[in-house]
């Protein structure tokens, strides 16, 4: 496999590159427009996307050694260590969500590790299920976890119930020997916190690789590409900050350097739309009230903000302290579309601003009106994003 340097792409090597946009002889000069557009996608890959991708799979990688190091003594310190890695993993996956639409939604990552709610009584079957004990305690448990768990009992949500309740960390005494939940043995929970852990950690280095390619990080490549087996590439055999950082040339699916802005805006969309629509709206318009991000931790409001924090870090180029005031799309929409520019930011400030006015915790207000008033906030950012997606043809 090919090796790729992304994170030291520069800007005047990306203005080298060659347009889609033929002439009567071949391809153009890349004009001065895409030459910035394709700064504003370096920024994307190499400052917001890698280095999310990068702390998600530190953090995950990090919480199976935290459940190991519980199941192996389990003390109030130890709970309250797992739940903080827990908590700081689960931060940067939300703050990942406005761009679902690379690796994470081509290899099935997001319904593997993010599907809820928990199915809590696929889950008490499979925990006095001697066989599948047996398969989770083994050294490959990760693997066994990733290949015979269904997706609802697998990620996030799963681990979420074993180190939490009603929003605190669980007690030391709940885990003792004996201690019996719904008929599941609660001992025999941290041997499935610990594989269903081990399958997230190897699904988010799955994301990180499959942006970033194998020199980011030769370890974890050869654990994932060699002996995990998982994908990493597309059609073609391109990772997908490479595809990107290619849009217009030979072997991208991206067409040219508008359709890479689009793209981006696009990803933003999506997720503002979900958080709206799905998130927020199914539970407080009553269509599903089990419908509940985060339910034990009591962290479903929190969730909502990093994704409209993932969304801010796309229109800034880069994240939280770490924002390009020259290449990234809102310094882009300054000097071509301030006004607009202008509705975008206002919209995302106003949607965290509303998310944070929803008492907490969700689970138990889901009906307050602050809710509806953050549900209309958030849809107000998906139209301005739309009209910025627009304004890039025009």
């Amino acid at each position: 496999m090919k090796k790729i340097q992304l994170i030291f792409v520069s800007v005047l090597a990306i203005a080298g590159m060659t347009s889609c946009d033929k002439g009567s002889d071949g391809l153009d000069d890349l004009t001065d427009r895409d030459s910035r557009f394709m700064a504003i996608a370096d920024r994307f890959v190499n400052h917001t996307v890698i280095p999310t991708y990068t702390s998600l799979s530190d953090y995950t990688e990090q919480l199976v050694d935290d459940l190991t190091a519980l199941k192996a003594d389990v003390t109030d310190g130890n709970i309250a260590k797992a739940c903080e890695t827990f908590l700081t993993a689960r931060a940067y996956w939300e703050k990942s969500e406005a761009f679902l639409w690379g690796a994470a939604t081509d290899f099935g990552i997001d319904p593997h590790i993010d599907t809820w709610p928990l199915d809590l009584t696929g889950l008490r079957e499979a925990l006095t299920n001697q066989a599948q004990i047996a398969g989770l305690a083994a050294e490959d448990g990760d693997v066994y976890a990733g290949e015979k768990l269904g997706v609802t009992l697998l990620g996030f949500h799963g681990i979420e119930y074993v180190l939490f309740y009603e929003g605190e960390p669980r007690q030391a005494s709940w885990f003792s020997e004996g201690n019996v939940d719904n008929g599941v043995e609660c001992s025999d929970y941290l041997t499935y916190a610990v594989a269903v852990a081990g399958d997230l950690r190897n699904r988010c280095w799955q994301m990180e690789l499959a942006w970033a390619g194998e020199s980011h990080n030769p370890e974890r490549y050869a654990k994932v590409n060699d002996e995990l087996e998982l994908p990493l590439t597309m059609t073609g055999g391109s990772y997908y900050g490479e595809n990107l950082l290619n849009a217009g040339n030979a072997g991208s699916s991206c067409r040219n350097a508008t359709v890479a802005m689009q793209w981006l805006i696009e990803g933003c969309n999506t997720i503002a739309d979900e958080v709206a629509s799905q998130k927020i709206g199914m539970v407080y318009s009553g269509q599903d009230a089990n419908y509940v991000e985060s339910p034990y931790s009591y962290k479903s409001i929190v969730d909502f903000e990093d994704n409209m924090i993932s969304i801010r870090n796309v229109w800034n180029g880069g994240v939280e302290g770490d924002y390009d005031s020259v290449n990234s799309l809102s310094a882009y929409f300054k000097e071509t579309d301030p006004d607009l520019e202008s509705r975008v930011s206002s919209a995302i400030d106003n949607s965290i601003d509303k998310i944070r006015a929803i008492p907490e915790p969700f689970i138990e207000n889901y009906h307050d009106e602050n809710c509806a008033a953050a549900i209309e906030a958030i849809e107000e950012l998906d139209n301005c994003l739309t009209l910025a997606v627009n304004a890039l043809t025009e």
